[in-house]
């Protein structure tokens, strides 16, 4: 499927309204609530979901969503799909309730397996990222689209990206590889962003995240030159498995890097 003008713009646009349902919780009083995974639900979470569900389906009649956000038996058919929306409504809960302004939009259009194109979306500064590998990444500050480029080759000091809320210890122990690196903290999907742009060069991540967390991120780390890579150096694919949960993964903005990293 072609990412044309037309069909980017609308779901920019999408994004962009998504993020104003958030941003409308976002600045009053809201309750946090838990499911069955004990990871955080807010009003912010639905708002966003019923937003942009019901937007695509008339940007895309004939293309399904899958959310974060979706019923079990969506889930369940998505294995029929070649084609289909994938959405994380607000990636980065915890530093929605934190107020840190460090939370994405994140929607990603995934074709037999590949992120084919992604969207993400900071509410609180309302830039937007997007890209279509081998096509092109961009950065959007209100109507400008900025071309953005991975840092390639990457120089010392490599910039590592680390989550403020998640730091396990296969994490700690290959920063602790690499000495003389800056890491930096950075919420959610906003370190693929980062990468992609060159202000970060390296993403460790080990331990779970589902598939809309990275599929945005992905397809705009690969628009800007950069890769995400499972432990064997393969690319990640989606939809293949029975679980919505990834494995582990390196984000990379020169693909170089990886020969430097510990095995």
């Amino acid at each position: 499927m072609q990412v044309n003008d037309v069909l980017r713009d609308g779901v920019i646009a999408v994004a962009r309204q998504a993020a104003a349902a958030i941003l409308a919780v976002y600045d009053g009083e809201f309750a946090v609530q838990h499911k069955d995974d004990r990871s955080p639900l807010t009003a912010a979470d639905l708002a966003a979901h019923r937003c942009i569900v019901s937007r695509l389906a008339e940007l895309t009649p004939a293309i399904p969503v899958l959310s974060e956000e979706s019923k079990d038996h969506d889930i369940a058919d998505r294995r029929q799909w070649t084609r289909f929306w994938l959405v994380d409504p607000l990636d980065g809960t915890r530093e929605f309730i934190k107020r840190n302004g460090e939370f994405t939009v994140n929607i990603a259009l995934i074709e037999d397996g590949v992120a084919v194109f992604g969207v993400i979306q900071q509410p609180v500064t309302g830039a937007l990222w997007h890209g279509v590998p081998g096509h092109g990444a961009f950065r959007r500050d209100g109507g400008a689209d900025v071309a953005i480029h991975a840092r390639i080759p990457a120089a010392s000091p490599l910039r590592i990206a680390a989550s403020r809320s998640h730091r396990d210890a296969r994490t700690q122990a290959l920063l602790d590889a690499l000495p003389g690196s800056e890491v930096l903290g950075c919420g959610s999907s906003l370190k693929f962003c980062r990468i992609a742009e060159g202000a970060m060069d390296l993403y460790p991540r080990f331990g779970p995240t589902s598939e809309w967390d990275t599929a945005a991120g992905q397809a705009i780390l690969e628009a800007a030159g950069g890769a995400v890579l499972d432990p064997q150096g393969r690319p990640f694919r989606y939809s293949q498995r029975d679980t919505l949960l990834n494995g582990d993964f390196i984000a990379l903005g020169d693909v170089a890097v990886r020969a430097r990293l510990p095995a």
